[in-house]
């Protein structure tokens, strides 16, 4: 093998291993930062001012046959968290996502799973789900062809990782990596609070 190939190689590589690790998690409110920072559990927060309108999104979900629509969601805070069983954050953070979800369900907080990666059948996914107890719904996007929606947002390797939109439809925070349950809850809670006529 030539050193370009090698090097080729080593930087897919990287970029693999780099989608799927841990990370530390801070908090970046600066407005600045509304370009998106990358990196492993970096919270970037849009102001309100500064937010544009969510892509179409949607797909089938797993199990029940049935379908979402981001665009059907308007009016509430939508969580979006995409997610591997294979992911070894995805296991560490999935407690805490059913958590914050079961928290903020009376708030107008809607949480949707995003499963990808996972093979062409449903199988892996719905054993992550069983495991940890996760029952708000998710997606099944075996090829990513959903998240493509995403694709000016979140790179493709970024798993786990969580969108939040605010109650108007629009991008309000993204987060590459895990995230803990007090920090999830804490940038969730203060979307939902959110005057949306002011924003």
């Amino acid at each position: 093998m030539n050193a370009g190939k090698r090097l080729l190689a080593a930087s897919l590589l990287l970029l693999g291993l780099a989608g799927c690790s841990d990370g530390q998690v801070t908090r970046d409110g600066d407005a600045d930062n509304i370009g998106y920072i990358e990196g492993d559990g970096v919270v970037s927060i849009i102001p309100p001012e500064e937010r544009e309108p969510a892509p179409d999104f949607g797909g089938e979900l797993l199990a029940d046959g049935g379908t979402f629509e981001l665009a059907e969601a308007q009016g509430d805070v939508v969580v979006i968290n995409v997610w591997g069983s294979w992911c070894p954050p995805c296991r560490k953070e999935a407690p805490d996502l059913q958590a914050v979800h079961e928290e903020l369900a009376d708030d107008g907080v809607r949480f949707i799973g995003v499963n990808t990666r996972d093979g062409q059948t449903e199988t892996a996914a719905l054993a992550f789900e069983r495991e940890f107890g996760i029952t708000y719904p998710s997606v099944f996007d075996p090829d990513g062809q959903a998240l493509l929606a995403f694709r000016a947002t979140l790179p493709p390797q970024a798993i786990p990782s969580t969108l939040v939109i605010d109650r108007e439809g629009r991008m309000a925070a993204r987060v590459l990596g895990p995230i803990g349950r007090a920090s999830l809850r804490d940038l969730v809670s203060d979307i939902a609070a959110e005057d949306s006529s002011g924003g």
